[in-house]
């Protein structure tokens, strides 16, 4: 790549056109605004929060009793001023392209201030949380060594981890930052958990790789997921207008005590599954299931050959039905 080709004159023509591109779509370009939080910076205080949330395992190791207060006293500050500065920036961000408030800085600064202190008061009762959810994993794995080894190593600790902090920034009516942080702990772990979905203790994602669980979810005390499961919406109601009614509860209720195997798929907002139901993997429902229930879908039947008869010649004389005889599994 020489020099000329970089500031020749076809260098001109190209600005003009890229520059004409953000005029044509504005839905693609942040210019002539003037907040908007950092995607990066939010990222770095989920790993200083998870420091927080579990002294010892995530970032600085070698901790004692003698100086984890110290650690916690030099931390907390720092969490703080990044958590003001993100959710200023997100209240601002909301007041300005969806309110447009005139009174935004004054008002954001002081509601910032208040939800900052209000989501740090809330790390105590999330980690008691977090408490249970170590607890329920090493129960319902018989794979797990230790609880050790279930904090440093399990991706669905890590999803519900990033969950519990972005569900209390939701129930503060934060915009955009909670979805931040659920979708890079999606990117992470390849579980999907929207930050408005409600959470009972000790729960359990085992495996986790395509767990969906959207954002009208309420799930009861002690239930667990295996990998692939869909809590989904069957239908998105619409208003008059035929526009999508956000906020409505579109998305299933889990009662205490359920179990939801291997790619079960539990769609709609009036779907209870009752407390204490097993559903089984691959089952598809959009309807209510009573408590206790089991719920299994009957496998396909299955064919099998040796390998033998498979390259076996086939003679004229008969047909394939006896020359390979079918085994029912």
């Amino acid at each position: 790549m020489t020099e000329d080709f970089i500031i020749g004159p076809k260098l001109g023509d190209l600005v003009d056109r890229i520059v004409a591109s953000y005029d044509a779509d504005p839905r693609t370009q942040h210019i002539g605004r003037v907040y908007l939080p950092s995607r990066g910076e939010i990222i770095r205080l989920v790993s200083d929060l998870l420091e927080l949330l579990y002294p010892g395992f995530m970032g600085r190791q070698h901790l004692t009793e003698h100086n984890v207060a110290f650690h916690v006293g030099d931390l907390l500050p720092r969490i703080g001023e990044a958590a003001f500065r993100q959710i200023h920036m997100c209240l601002c961000y909301h007041a300005e392209t969806v309110t447009s408030d005139a009174s935004t800085p004054a008002f954001c600064e002081s509601k910032a201030r208040d939800v900052t202190l209000a989501f740090l008061e809330s790390i105590p009762a999330i980690r008691e949380l977090l408490s249970g959810d170590v607890q329920a994993a090493y129960d319902g794995d018989p794979a797990a060594l230790n609880a050790d080894e279930v904090i440093l190593a399990y991706p669905g600790l890590l999803a519900i981890s990033v969950h519990r902090l972005s569900h209390s920034l939701h129930q503060l009516e934060v915009p955009l930052m909670p979805r931040i942080m659920s979708e890079w702990a999606h990117a992470q772990t390849g579980i999907d958990i929207h930050p408005g979905a409600r959470v009972g203790r000790n729960f359990f994602i085992d495996h986790g790789t395509g767990v969906v669980i959207g954002e009208t979810t309420d799930i009861g005390t002690g239930v667990k997921v295996y990998q692939g499961v869909t809590l989904g919406a069957l239908s998105f109601p619409k208003d008059e207008r035929g526009r999508v009614i956000r906020g409505a509860k579109r998305h299933p209720t889990v009662g205490d005590g359920v179990t939801l195997y291997a790619n079960a798929i539990i769609l709609g907002g009036d779907t209870v599954i009752g407390e204490g139901s097993v559903i089984g993997g691959s089952v598809f429902l959009t309807s209510s299931v009573p408590p206790q229930s089991v719920v299994t879908f009957k496998p396909p039947e299955l064919r099998l050959k040796t390998r033998e008869q498979a390259v076996k010649p086939v003679p004229e004389s008969k047909p394939d039905s006896e020359v390979f005889p079918d085994y029912v599994i």
